[in-house]
């Protein structure tokens, strides 16, 4: 028997328990999947949107510095004293550590 064999005779049958089923397991991916990336995708774009000289923050590498010029879509950021590298707004994210000293 094919899924369509098996999802025709449980239509014909007027059982809207599939139906209910798969909209069930639809809601559940939304509310635990794909809701919660969708806030935190935000989080980062209002992270990266809000930058100052002076934060701290990781690139994508793994590189921990402070942010010494903004720029339109990169970012200087001091990795140690004296040392700036120059870094796309898209690679960086926040400092965890800085922000539960705080």
């Amino acid at each position: 028997m094919n899924l369509l064999t098996v999802f025709l005779q449980q239509a014909g049958g007027g059982d809207y328990s599939f139906l209910i089923m798969m909209v069930a397991i639809f809601a559940i991916m939304y509310f635990f999947m794909i809701r919660p990336q969708n806030k935190k995708q935000k989080e980062i774009a209002n992270f990266r949107k809000n930058l100052e000289v002076g934060q701290s923050v990781i690139t994508a590498g793994g590189i921990y510095g402070k942010i010494k010029e903004i720029e339109d879509n990169a970012v200087i950021v001091e990795i140690a004293s004296g040392v700036k590298i120059k870094v796309d707004k898209n690679s960086i994210y926040a400092d965890a550590q800085a922000t539960q000293t705080k």
